[in-house]
């Protein structure tokens, strides 16, 4: 409602939106407020009624911030072949280690039902669910991926892949001794690519 594309480099929403998911991280959804945004952000608490309306739309910019670069894969050209699913393992990578916090956040509302964003994630979920489904009957109607695949258990393993370093990152990087820097995961991006596409390409059989 309040995702104006005007907005979309002003730094003092950026700030926000930082603020926000730091704080909604650190506390439960109704201890935190508008006003300690704001100065965490270092801004008026005026500007969060400018740019989201209230509490709940700031919650849910947050969210839809994040996601988004994501879910718009979904109706693009990356995965219009097996050969793009290496990029959408980088793209989540990329993304997600701007904001290692995210998955966290989206973990602690969806397990315990904190603050008003699980029926809002749900419904992005499910845009993401349906998006794509939609690519996967496309690649089966092209003969890229085996036909007897279940997009859910599709979307299951790619979440599996994806999710899981980012979740855990400062305990792999605390038992490999290095840090999960932006080469390290463009080459897990490629191997986790290598083996998503090696499960969905057709065997002779099918």
């Amino acid at each position: 409602m309040f995702s104006n594309p005007e907005f979309a480099t002003d730094p003092v929403r950026e700030r926000l939106l930082k603020a926000a998911l730091d704080s909604f991280l650190s506390d439960d959804y109704h201890k935190v407020t508008t006003r300690l945004i704001a100065e965490k952000a270092d801004a008026n608490i005026s500007m969060i009624r400018y740019y989201f309306g209230n509490k709940e739309g700031l919650y849910e910019e947050m969210i839809r911030d994040t996601m988004n670069p994501l879910l718009n894969v979904l109706d693009g050209q990356m995965l219009n072949s097996v050969d793009g699913v290496k990029d959408f393992f980088k793209l989540y990578y990329e993304t997600m280690s701007k904001r290692p916090e995210f998955p966290k956040l989206i973990l602690k509302v969806l397990a315990l039902n904190q603050g008003p964003g699980r029926r809002f994630i749900q419904q992005l979920l499910e845009r993401g669910r349906t998006r794509g489904a939609k690519k996967v009957e496309d690649m089966k109607s092209a003969g890229q991926i085996a036909p007897s695949l279940d997009p859910d258990i599709v979307r299951m393993a790619f979440v599996s892949l994806a999710m899981m370093p980012i979740l855990l990152k400062d305990v792999f990087e605390e038992q490999m001794g290095q840090t999960m820097d932006a080469d390290f995961l463009e080459k897990l991006a490629a191997f986790n690519g290598y083996l998503f596409s090696t499960g969905l390409t057709p065997t002779r059989a099918e």
